[in-house]
Formats: C-alpha cells, sequence, structure tokens
C-alpha cells in the first residue's frame, strides 16, 4: 500500500473540487430547462427558485465544510464523512444507495449527451453513441483521475465560450423586452407534455432543484486532495458562489430575451437567442458529459472507500489499486453496474431516486454536525466553524424538498436505507477509526449517570476533563477555585476527595460539601467523598484504587503543590500510582507573587523528540498538556504558544515542521510556536513570558527541579503526566 500511496497523484483546491463541483452544477437543466422555468415561474418567481433551492445545498455545502476540517477524511466523500461520524453502518446505508445512484446519474447524463448530439445528427444510431460516450468516459476514468480533471478543465473553456455566447447577445441587443414588460411572476401554465393544462410553484421548483444538487463532485475526490481540509470547503463555496450568480443573470436574460410564450414552448430557447447556437449545443454536450465523468470518478471512489472498510463482499478486490493509486478494479464494477443501467434505455420512472438520496445525503451530513454541536465535546475542533442554526435549516430544507419533489418515491428511499442499515448492523463491521457514537452513548451515559453520581471510562474523542483533588486544606483548594473551574468547565467534573484522621465532628465534611455545590452553581459537575487516613499518600492512593471500580472514574488526579506538603512522602507516591492506575497527573504550583496572573498567555514546553520528528497518533507525554492549556485558552481566551528546545541547529527546520503539524493536526487555532537552540535551563530563563507554563512530567520529578522551573520562569507552574488515553488529535 505505502508505494502506491506515494504513487498517487494529488489534486489542489480548482481541479480537485471546484472544477467538477462547477461543471455538475453548471448541467444540462440549465441549457434545457432554466428558459421553461421563467416562462412558467417569471423572473422573481425563478429568482425565488433558484435562490431557495441554492440556500438547501449552501447550508449543507457548510455543514460538509464545517465536519470535513474537524477530521481525518478518508476516500469516497460523503460516504467517508457520516461513516467516521455515524459508524460504517449508518455510512454503508447511505453509501450503497448513493453509489447505486451515482451510476444511475452517469447512465442519465450519457442519455441527456445523446439527445443533444441527435439534435445536430438526428440520423445517427442512439445506441451507439450511448455505446461510444460509455466507453470514452470509462477509459479517461480507468487511466487516472488527474486525466479526468484535465479533460475538465478543456470542458470548463467550453462552458465559459458558450456563457460568452450569451453575453455577446445581450451586448448586441437580445435583450428587447421592456424591464416593465416582463414577466415578473409567472402564471404557471404548464409544459408541452401535460398539455399546458398548469402547474405550480413548487412543481416548477421539482424540475429545477437537480440542477442545484452535485455539491459532493469534489468531495468525492476527498482521498486524492492535497489537503481536503482546505479545499473541500474553498472549492465546493466557491463553485456554489459562481454557479449561483451565472444562474440568476441567466435567468435575468431569458426573462428580457423571449416571450412567455416562447420560453415555455421551446427548451431551445438559448440555443436560438445565443449570439453563436452552436457554442450553446457544445456547452450542452460538454456539460453531460462532464457530469458524467464526474459522476464515474466519484461513484468508483465511493466504492473503493466501501471495498476498503470491508462494508461489501470481496473488499479486498474492490479496494484493489493500480501502480499509480488509482481504484482500478472499483472503476471496473462500476462500468459495469452503469453499463447495466443503460441496458434499461428509459430511466424516467426511477430518476427521481438520484436527486432523493442526493437530498439524503444532506440531511444526514446535517445531522451529524448538530449532533457534534449538542454533544459539546472537545474533540469538535472544526476550523471552519459554522452557525448552530445552519446544520438545522440545512436538515429541515433538505427534508422539505424531498417531499415536495415525490413524497412516495421519498419514503421508499428511506426505506432503502433503513434496510440497507439493519443488514450492514447484522454484519459486525469493525470500524478502523473511532466515530462520535462513542461521544453520543457517552454524553447519554453521562446525564444518566450524573443523576447516580457515577462515571464511566470515556474514549479518546469522549475525553473530558474528570478531575479528582485530593484536600486536606480547605483554604488552599479555595483558592485553586477558578484554576479547577476553568480546566474542567464545561463538561467536565471535579470530584474533590476529603483526607482526614478519623473524627466525628463534620466541619472538615461540611465545608468540603459547600465546596463542592459552589462548582455545580458555577456550571462544573461535582462531588465529594471524605477518606479517613493518618498518610495522605495512603489515602489518596486507597480512593483511586477504589474508583477504578466505579461507573465513571476520574481521569485526572490534580495535586496543588504547598509549602507545608512534604513531597517526596505525600506527593510522590501518588504521583506514582496515578502512573500505575494510567490516570493523569497534574502537578501544579503557585508562584507566590505571580499567581496566574492576567490569564493571558500559556506556554507548552515539547520534549525534543532529537531524530523522531514523525507525527503519529502517538505523540509521547504530550496529550495532556495540550487538552488542558487548550480548556484554559477558552476559558480564559487567552493564547497559547508551544516551545520546543533542541540541541543542534540542524534539527531546526524538522522541529518548526513538527510543531506547525501538530498544530493542524490538533486543530489549535492562533497557537503561537518557537523553537529554541541551546541548554534547556538556559533557555526557560529566557523564553517568552506566561502566565502559566506547563511542563511534561517524568515519574522521578524531583521536589528541586519544579521549585527551580518556577523561579526561572517568574509564573506558576503546570507539570502534567499523561493516562495514555486522551488524545489531542481525535
Amino acid at each position: 500500500m505505502e508505494p502506491q500511496e506515494k504513487n498517487t497523484k494529488k489534486f489542489g483546491t480548482f481541479g480537485g473540487v471546484f472544477t467538477p463541483t462547477l461543471l455538475t452544477i453548471l448541467g444540462v437543466i440549465m441549457y434545457l430547462r432554466l428558459g421553461w422555468v421563467v416562462g412558467n415561474a417569471g423572473l422573481l418567481g425563478a429568482w425565488l427558485i433558484i435562490i431557495v433551492s441554492f440556500l438547501i445545498t449552501l447550508c449543507t455545502a457548510l455543514s460538509m465544510s464545517a465536519i470535513t476540517t474537524n477530521i481525518r477524511i478518508g476516500a469516497g466523500g460523503a460516504y467517508a464523512i457520516i461513516s467516521q461520524a455515524l459508524g460504517l453502518e449508518v455510512g454503508g446505508s447511505l453509501g450503497i444507495p448513493r453509489y447505486v445512484s451515482q451510476g444511475l446519474a452517469v447512465t442519465m447524463y450519457i442519455f441527456g449527451f445523446r439527445e443533444g448530439w441527435l439534435s445536430i445528427f438526428p440520423t445517427h444510431d442512439a445506441f451507439l453513441i450511448d455505446i461510444i460516450v460509455f466507453a470514452v468516459l470509462l477509459t479517461i476514468a480507468y487511466i487516472s483521475a488527474d486525466l479526468a480533471i484535465k479533460t475538465q478543465f478543456f470542458i470548463i473553456i467550453i462552458i465559459v465560450l458558450s456563457l460568452f455566447s450569451i453575453v455577446l447577445a445581450a451586448y448586441h441587443g437580445s435583450m428587447y423586452i421592456p424591464t416593465e414588460e416582463a414577466v415578473r411572476w409567472g402564471t404557471f401554465k404548464g409544459s408541452i407534455e401535460n398539455g399546458f393544462n398548469g402547474s405550480d410553484f413548487w412543481l416548477v421548483f421539482a424540475v429545477f432543484f437537480p440542477a442545484a444538487t452535485g455539491i459532493m463532485a469534489g468531495a468525492n475526490m476527498s482521498g486524492e486532495l492535497k489537503n481536503p481540509k482546505k479545499s473541500i470547503p474553498q472549492g465546493t463555496l466557491w463553485a456554489i458562489g459562481v454557479s449561483f450568480v451565472i444562474y440568476m443573470l441567466l435567468a435575468f436574460w431569458l426573462a428580457r430575451t423571449a416571450s412567455e410564450q416562447e420560453l415555455i414552448t421551446n427548451y431551445n430557447v438559448i440555443v436560438e437567442k445565443s449570439y453563436v447556437g452552436p457554442l450553446i449545443i457544445a456547452g450542452i454536450l460538454g456539460a453531460t458529459f462532464s457530469s458524467a465523468l464526474a459522476s464515474l470518478v466519484g461513484s468508483s471512489r465511493i466504492l473503493f472507500a466501501m471495498g476498503e472498510h470491508r462494508v461489501l463482499p470481496y473488499g479486498e478486490f474492490l479496494s484493489g489499486k493500480s501502480a499509480n493509486g488509482q481504484p482500478r478494479n472499483a472503476m471496473i464494477v462500476t462500468g459495469i453496474v452503469i453499463f447495466g443501467t443503460m441496458l434499461l434505455r428509459d430511466l424516467n420512472a426511477i430518476a427521481p431516486l438520484v436527486t432523493l438520496f442526493f437530498l439524503i445525503t444532506y440531511a444526514m451530513i446535517n445531522i451529524v454536525v448538530i449532533i457534534e454541536q449538542r454533544l459539546g465535546l472537545i474533540s469538535y475542533r472544526p476550523i471552519f466553524k459554522v452557525y448552530k442554526w445552519i446544520p438545522w435549516l440545512g436538515l429541515s430544507s433538505s427534508v422539505l424538498a424531498m417531499f415536495i419533489i415525490n413524497p412516495t418515491i421519498s419514503l421508499f428511499s428511506i426505506s432503502i436505507v433503513f434496510v440497507v442499515y439493519w443488514f450492514l448492523s447484522r454484519q459486525n463491521l469493525e470500524t478502523p477509526f473511532e466515530d462520535v457514537r462513542s461521544g453520543l452513548f457517552v454524553s447519554f451515559a453521562e446525564w444518566a449517570a450524573k443523576h447516580t453520581w457515577g462515571m464511566k471510562t470515556m474514549q479518546q474523542r469522549a475525553w473530558k476533563p474528570n478531575l479528582m483533588v485530593p484536600i486536606r486544606d480547605i483554604s488552599g483548594a479555595k483558592g485553586n477555585f477558578q484554576f479547577l473551574r476553568n480546566i474542567a468547565k464545561p463538561k467536565g467534573s471535579i470530584k474533590l476527595l476529603g483526607i482526614e484522621p478519623f473524627s466525628e465532628d463534620d466541619g472538615f465534611r461540611n465545608k468540603l460539601a459547600d465546596l463542592s455545590e459552589s462548582f455545580r452553581n458555577k456550571g462544573v459537575f461535582s462531588s465529594w467523598t471524605v477518606i479517613h487516613s493518618d498518610d495522605f499518600a495512603q489515602g489518596v492512593n486507597y480512593g483511586n484504587q477504589a474508583l477504578q471500580g466505579a461507573f465513571f472514574k476520574p481521569n485526572i488526579v490534580f495535586l496543588n503543590l504547598q509549602q507545608h506538603d512534604d513531597y517526596e512522602t505525600e506527593l510522590r507516591p501518588v504521583i506514582k500510582e496515578c502512573i500505575r492506575l494510567e490516570i493523569g497527573a497534574l502537578l501544579y504550583l503557585a508562584h507566590p507573587k505571580a499567581q496566574l496572573g492576567q490569564r493571558n498567555m500559556i506556554n507548552v514546553w515539547v520534549r525534543d523528540r532529537k531524530d523522531n520528528w514523525d507525527l503519529g497518533w502517538d505523540i509521547g507525554n504530550l496529550d495532556l498538556s495540550i487538552l488542558v492549556a487548550y480548556k484554559l485558552k477558552k476559558n480564559w481566551r487567552a493564547n497559547i504558544r508551544l516551545i520546543i528546545v533542541i540541541d543542534n541547529e540542524t534539527e531546526r527546520e524538522n522541529a518548526q515542521q513538527f510543531l506547525e503539524t501538530l498544530i493542524n493536526l490538533a486543530r489549535l487555532p492562533q497557537t503561537l510556536t518557537n523553537v529554541f537552540v541551546g541548554d534547556f535551563k538556559e533557555i526557560v530563563e529566557t523564553a517568552p513570558s506566561a502566565d502559566l507554563n506547563i511542563f511534561g512530567m517524568e515519574a522521578n520529578l524531583r521536589f528541586g527541579f519544579v521549585q527551580e522551573l518556577s523561579e526561572k520562569t517568574g509564573s506558576s507552574c503546570l507539570f502534567v503526566k499523561d493516562s495514555g488515553h486522551e488524545s489531542i488529535l481525535a
């Protein structure tokens, strides 16, 4: 697999996303049905239909942008997005019908190309045209996606020339109808097919809406993009914006160029009214060909991704690649499927399925964003953020559009999705990645658990700071009240573990209960308990050991280092036991004068990785440090600075690249970096100041070292040891 990956051609935003998306939107409906839409609905009605249609797809595109900038998206476009969020069963339940509908779409585009060709050469054999076009499409797509992209560059030139022909027509006086006489709101007289017996707004909308779909054409190439996090949002949104402007202007030109009678009776009105008619015909042929090519390339990638995840039988065969990284086996199977659908010769009865499966996919993508937003997990940190109402609008409008277009087939389409999901759920699929269901289930469990004051171990994507704070001095704990609250807020929790010798006096317990209630009143769930022990370390360790069997156990122990503490006998044994039990440990030393200062800057010190600069899922004892820093950044509205000290100038570039990659994969916005060469202790003393310095903690951390770093930095310091169960990359 590795050599194939290296040989795979990667595409940028323009070629990989913008071009196929734009060409799919600027399809045959623009050339052959937009005039009819304007003739029935009038200019204002047509504009309203265009706006509503593009609003639906825009909301979904924004939701898709949020998701793609929050995950490492693999091959398969929407299938990959949904699978990584809701699991392979849900992804496959949409991926399989979507794959079939993409194949049907290719066939319909081939038939559309044939109709355009026959308008020029009416004596040519229709089936022979279909076979030749299919063979050319399959050959281009089979050779490589690179050739398909280059072919689309040629087609987009043809599309631009056809639009230029319309501009020339307008310049030379085609817009002869005065503005006040143009049909503003149509009379909805119908079409030739129904004998002009009338239509309505939603019927005309149903005819036009498929033109606005196709926003997944670029996302389908997700596995072959250089930077999908950047390219998918930018390319898709730009394609939607450009195509929207073109449709709005073209509708205006049609309303001023042809009469109502011409618009509703002549589907070729754009051809006849343009300055160079043959260019429009070339545009129709180019639009249908490019749409077919994009659907063919995209559908084969969906099949490849499902084969790779063993969602389908013979997954190993379907996920096979050529030497240059092309999914050749998936392409062959897709070609066979398309050829089979071509033999049907008439797809009118099942054509609505194509649009409806698109809409179901749109709805599901919006549902994914809604779930992620509602869960409020720290793992949901999209670089491209959207308002909470956007996915709700996208979901409701997608569902509404489905039932406007065809209620019966909509229910049938949804039933197919549920049947496929039922089948896949019985296959015991092994998901190669953690999906948001872990967070969903844990959040439900947490809701129930908070009513019983217990918790259960969480997974990396559902990680939240659940602190256990050992306390024997209530005053010291109150001094760290805001600091602890800012680490835990809003979704974390704090368990106060009181340690005191046996006493019948309830004073300490009451104070602990009051402190716990204060946390809850400030928005952080808190519980408390007391362990009677003369030995502080032993009491804390007993508490940790007992909580290992709890429904939802703490994942961090917070130790506040104070002057009266005996580090060697009271704190170090606790740290060692945390390491043994795989619990995160935080050792906090407040600076006597600076305290937490202005809470504006947090320094996170990254250990020198020397010759190991590759960034995998295991990044060493760094995950918890950055997660805590991120929580404090959010609650303090502060900045994070990652600092690394190396001892060799030749490693500077590797170190800088490591930090930048870490920031990108961890989705850390506006994070500063510094790479220093020299002795660590000398650099610490001269490094940029911060209100809090966070360092990694070793098992044999010395008390003198802790004090020395606090003195050298002139700040409060937090020493952190990972548990091994958290990940900033999740």
